[in-house]
């Protein structure tokens, strides 16, 4: 016998049903699914949508889409359409630098080096990394996103301290490829 995935689906408070949510109503609403029980939670608006999994009562991390208004009251609440990996692109330094790729943050939150503060650093300087390879931690409202490369070399420059703020598109490491 086959088993199901349970899936409810919860009516949003009427906060909530405004075009946007700001960061307190996304927070209570998080809050809501890890008390309720309930597996999975979806709200869609007309330019913005969030889905909340649980697991155990526990939530986990799950993209956060918005569309593109950016909600200036709570920028942290602005993410980009979802996103697995960061996108990499070359650097465009000296001539030294040209050969290096930049690896940029897919999203607005805090920077962390490692999964906890007692636990090391996912890489370092001088680390050969594949593709795929967990590279750091973006935390954004409470949901710990991984971070892997899309390049496979080795890291020359970490360019954020842990626990700093980082905007979208940031650049957060160099790697060279060769």
């Amino acid at each position: 016998m086959k088993s199901k995935k349970s899936t409810t689906k919860a009516t949003a408070p009427a906060a909530a049903t405004a075009s946007t949510m700001n960061l307190k109503e996304i927070e209570s609403l998080i809050q809501f699914v890890q008390k309720s029980g309930v597996s999975e939670v979806s709200l869609e608006q007309k330019d913005f949508r969030i889905i909340i999994k649980t697991s155990h009562g526990q939530a986990t991390a799950a993209p956060v889409m918005m569309a593109p208004p950016v909600i200036h009251a709570a920028p942290a609440a602005a993410a980009p359409a979802p996103v697995s990996a960061p996108k990499a692109s070359e650097a465009p330094k000296a001539s030294d630098d040209s050969k290096l790729v930049t690896i940029k943050s897919p999203m607005i939150g805090t920077f962390y080096r490692s999964s906890t503060p007692e636990k090391p650093s996912f890489v370092n300087v001088g680390d050969e990394i594949k593709a795929g390879k967990v590279l750091c931690i973006i935390e954004a409202m409470k949901l710990f996103n991984e971070i892997e490369s899309e390049v496979s070399g080795r890291i020359v420059k970490v360019l954020v301290d842990n626990a700093s703020p980082v905007e979208y598109d940031q650049p957060l490491f160099l790697v060279d490829p060769s």
